[in-house]
């Protein structure tokens, strides 16, 4: 809200709107800039070590105001960065990578968010900022980003840079107590409840799986529906375990069967059908480019995450949601953790550990 403040006190000066823009431009260039140069200076570092194809790349985007209800996650990444380096574990992650190897984990910095609003730029030009720094990332082969939210609004313009930069879609494993799918939610069209109607719409996505959801409305159905996306409720979770947590072939079809009346004829006939899925079934990620992890921190139950803005009981366990980043036999080619508000977090910090683990585990994913 501040830049909004600010911006309407330049239009009050009666500024030619010509100088603001110039100003804006400058603003926008010396963002971007930072980015380009640390990544530049990462990739160099990673292609002299040599011996690696991808190292999970942290870009921050403290991004809070497409909040529908509290603006706390602009605070989140660098409380992440904090907990993952924190010192009370080591820094091995379960699948038993070094995450002080350059070669598995680097940082590129926050994308400066405030400052860019603090001139009055809009959320179009944002979100192109947004994708741009991604790009710039993508440019320093090996590294692959894995972005620090920021509520969930980046994905947007996160996914569209990854599949626009990959040259095609991606198919995404989206983990969340929400579908986040509303066409456009409270008159917003990047609120963090629409940032997947718009990766749907745009084409860059083939595929959407979303896993956890326990918070979904009508409307989040029917654009389920609309875009062909496999929705899984947690009402249904104990019945789809295996599947999720061995995602090597799943059916291209959408699948949403949280939402069927089972009788045990329509169970038996929908249990044979996952079986011929699996057999018959296409691999995530087999025909795109690659996979795109979305995690939103609410995915977890609050017993294990309390730390979150929308807090929505009997979600996932921490290792349910392990066991399903453990066992994808994908490409994982960038991700993102979202959601995280450290403003309601428990005073120990707890769920910026949370945050801090599914971080470190996604980029042993994303290494190679």
């Amino acid at each position: 809200m501040r830049g909004i403040h600010y911006l309407s006190k330049l239009k009050a000066a009666n500024l030619p709107p010509e100088l603001l823009e110039k100003g804006q431009n400058r603003v926008i260039d010396a963002s971007l800039t930072l980015i380009r140069e640390r990544a530049k200076l990462k990739g160099e570092l990673l292609r002299a070590l040599g011996g690696v194809k991808a190292s999970a790349t942290l870009l921050g985007v403290p991004l809070g105001h497409n909040s529908s209800f509290l603006q706390g996650p602009a605070f989140a990444p660098p409380r992440i960065r904090e907990a993952i380096w924190c010192g009370s574990t080591n820094s091995s992650t379960e699948e038993g990578k070094e995450l002080n190897d350059p070669r598995v984990l680097t940082d590129v910095g926050d994308v400066p968010v405030q400052e860019i609003r603090d001139c009055g730029v809009d959320d179009d030009r944002l979100m192109n900022v947004i994708s741009e720094s991604v790009k710039l990332v993508m440019e320093e082969d090996p590294l692959h980003p894995l972005v620090l939210g920021g509520d969930h609004s980046i994905s947007f313009p996160v996914v569209r840079a990854v599949s626009e930069k990959l040259g095609g879609p991606v198919d995404i494993l989206h983990l969340d107590a929400h579908p986040d799918i509303y066409h456009c939610f409270e008159g917003n069209k990047y609120s963090h409840a629409s940032s997947f109607a718009r990766i749907m719409e745009g084409g860059y996505a083939r595929r959407l799986l979303q896993v956890g959801i326990r918070s979904i409305t009508k409307e989040g159905r029917e654009q389920g529906k609309r875009f062909g996306v496999e929705q899984y409720e947690m009402q249904t979770f104990s019945r789809d375990r295996q599947m999720l947590e061995n995602l090597v072939s799943l059916s291209p079809s959408p699948h949403t069967c949280a939402h069927t009346t089972y009788t045990c004829k329509s169970w038996f006939r929908d249990l044979t059908r996952f079986h011929l899925w699996s057999v018959l079934g296409q691999k995530l990620g087999e025909g795109v480019k690659g996979v795109y992890i979305s995690i939103d921190v609410d995915c977890l139950d609050p017993a294990f995450a309390p730390g979150v803005s929308h807090i929505e009981p009997g979600g996932l366990s921490f290792r349910d949601v392990l066991n399903i980043l453990h066992n994808l036999q994908a490409d994982v080619v960038a991700g993102d953790v979202v959601e995280f508000n450290p403003q309601r977090d428990t005073v120990d910090g707890m769920t910026g550990m949370v945050a801090a683990k599914l971080v470190r585990e996604l980029a042993a994913k994303i290494s190679k």
